[in-house]
């Protein structure tokens, strides 16, 4: 019988917001996945199912697009891991002008992030700023289905370009205008402002 050495392995347990980019989800955590002594478990659900994990010690970090209050009881922190830019995205077409931007949304469809999402939030301001109400095609509160939409309509979506961006790289969408304004963020929510795990302490230290 042969001595095997065994190294021992770490874990992360990761809550992901059920609306989160999947995307988004791949470029955090890829630095461990491709190591042998990590093993990672991941749960997706509703920021309240993943909070509640977290409280009871069952989660290490929950990734969401919204931050939440930190308070006496929970003492969460939000920690922000990127921001990224909004954009209307579409299907390119023979003798396609550029996007005229309010004036287009009077007749294009538009799919859009629910209401709870923040960039919808502010792309509803911008659209009373301008007075014009867009033809909703659909409201999507996953991102998942956010990309799936985007390929399917004859319209255009608000979305991260970060959601589709394999569909952008190979050409089957493209950006048809872009809002500076706009932005998506990600945050990293924690117990406190200290991270217990390892991993992701030494996670978190590398996107400093």
């Amino acid at each position: 019988m042969q001595n095997r050495s065994k190294r021992s392995r770490g874990f992360l347990r990761v809550g992901a917001a059920s609306n989160l980019s999947r995307n988004f989800q791949l470029s955090f955590l890829r630095p461990l996945i491709v190591r042998d002594d990590v093993e990672l478990i991941i749960h997706s659900g509703s920021l309240r199912e993943l909070l509640a994990q977290l409280q009871a010690h069952t989660l290490d970090v929950v990734l969401s697009n919204t931050p939440v209050r930190r308070d006496a009881e929970t003492g969460w922190h939000s920690h922000l891991l990127d921001e990224q830019p909004v954009s209307l995205v579409g299907h390119k077409f023979r003798g396609m002008k550029p996007f005229r931007f309010p004036d287009d949304l009077r007749h294009t469809p538009i799919v859009l992030p629910s209401l709870e999402s923040s960039i919808r939030s502010a792309f509803d301001v911008l659209m009373d700023q301008t007075g014009i109400r867009p033809i909703i095609a659909a409201e999507v509160d996953d991102m998942a289905m956010l990309r799936l939409m985007a390929r399917e309509t004859n319209g255009v979506t608000l979305v991260p370009p970060v959601v589709v961006k394999d569909e952008l790289a190979t050409g089957a969408l493209v950006e048809r205008h872009k809002f500076p304004q706009i932005k998506e963020s990600f945050y990293a929510i924690t117990p406190s402002r200290r991270f217990p795990n390892p991993i992701l302490r030494e996670l978190m230290a590398k996107r400093k």
